[in-house]
């Protein structure tokens, strides 16, 4: 294992399994709050060249009854007296976690159950996938008690539409996981008599099979980088990142096999 995934996280577990990373929020006692510190050991994490490792997907799960129930409250208590420059530094370490999820290059899965709130969701929903329990629950909470999820507002436009923003944003509600899942919250969700790290292995092991790795992690760059351009720019860039992926080896090797064998390749094992 790789020095840095052999570091010590005193609030994740971390096991890999194969070209699988399976990571846990662990402080169930406080049903998982996104503490400074756990903060930062996730950015720790997601921020790690997990492909160069031969890590092609983090599955990331919470334990005991809830996925997050958001913001830690001793921390929360402290912001009510922060000055600026606290407040600055304290959003700009949510800004470092949500960059990291979004732009780490290996697919990225929530599996989610019981709640999953504020900044709890906001961390699930920056994933890829999210795959959820029937039992869990979803809510943006944030201007309940004053505060706007304006940077959950920067990438939940590639989950939801407007309509569905707004009612996410403005009048939040807590949502079963069947109706986070008909607005696009949710990818998946799975009946209570299935285990749920067993679902989520099986969607990783399905997209990774089929889909190239490299072809994965390009796809994510462009999609969160044609966000909000002039769709004149965002046609430049999209050819660009066309044209280099034709060079790559994972392209060459696409086409080899299906000219060979008229068959798309099996990408684990390549």
């Amino acid at each position: 294992m790789s020095e840095w995934l052999d570091q010590t996280y005193e609030l994740l577990e971390i096991r890999r399994d194969g070209d699988l990373l399976w990571v846990t929020l662990s402080n169930p006692e406080k049903a998982n709050a996104l503490s400074p510190a756990m903060l930062a050991e996730v950015t720790r994490l997601y921020g790690q060249p997990l492909r160069e490792e031969g890590i092609r997907a983090a599955l990331l799960r919470g334990a005991g009854k809830h996925f997050s129930a958001g913001a830690d409250l001793k921390h929360l208590a402290t912001l009510k007296d922060a000055g600026p420059e606290e407040n600055r530094e304290d959003s700009q370490r949510l800004r470092a976690l949500f960059a990291a999820v979004l732009y780490q290059p290996a697919l990225t899965v929530a599996l989610v159950h019981g709640s999953c709130i504020a900044g709890g969701c906001g961390l699930a929903t920056a994933h890829d996938y999210v795959v959820a329990s029937e039992d869990a629950r979803f809510m943006y909470s944030e201007v309940r008690i004053g505060f706007v999820a304006a940077l959950v507002a920067t990438f939940l436009p590639l989950r939801v539409m407007g309509r569905d923003l707004r009612e996410l944003l403005l009048n939040p509600q807590l949502l079963d996981a069947e109706r986070a899942c008909e607005i696009g919250l949710v990818n998946r969700v799975v009946p209570a008599t299935k285990d749920l790290a067993e679902a989520g292995e099986e969607l990783a092991a399905g997209i990774l099979d089929t889909a190239s790795s490299e072809s994965i992690a390009r796809t994510k760059g462009l999609l969160l980088d044609v966000v909000g351009r002039p769709l004149a720019d965002a046609l430049d860039r999209a050819a660009e990142v066309n044209a280099a992926s034709r060079s790559t080896e994972d392209c060459r090797h696409g086409i080899a096999t299906f000219l060979g064998t008229k068959r798309p390749p099996r990408w684990r094992s390549v």
